[in-house]
């Protein structure tokens, strides 16, 4: 199976600084990047199959993002990590989300599985 995941950055959710308003465009950001980042003929696939699974995870901080990013890097994962522009609410080249794929669920899960759900707690 073929899926996208999402990580977003808990502690600029905890600590206030970006809203649910923010944190879902990031995340959009992070999806819409990280597919056209991804491998044309697995992305193809992934249209054709109709899934469209996406996943959506935290991270505890920017370390952690850094971490996943650089996992992605070293096994060939199609991956975008989202720096704002600072605009709005967040300081420029603020590392908000990596969008993960898509790609095949097996490597994605060798480097995302210990991550929890997202759960955004107001």
């Amino acid at each position: 199976m073929i899926k996208q995941v999402i990580v977003i950055r808990m502690d600029l959710i905890k600590e206030g600084k970006m809203s649910i308003g923010k944190t879902i465009g990031q995340a959009c950001h992070a999806s819409n990047m990280s597919f056209l980042n991804s491998d044309g003929e697995i992305r193809q696939k992934w249209i054709d199959e109709n899934n469209y699974k996406k996943i959506i995870l935290q991270a505890k901080s920017e370390k952690e993002l850094l971490k996943l990013k650089k996992k992605c890097e070293d096994n060939n994962i199609p991956h975008f990590l989202v720096k704002d522009l600072g605009y709005t609410e967040l300081e420029p080249n603020t590392i908000t989300a990596l969008g993960i794929g898509p790609d095949y669920s097996e490597k994605i899960d060798k480097i995302t599985k210990r991550l929890r759900l997202f759960n955004y707690e107001v």
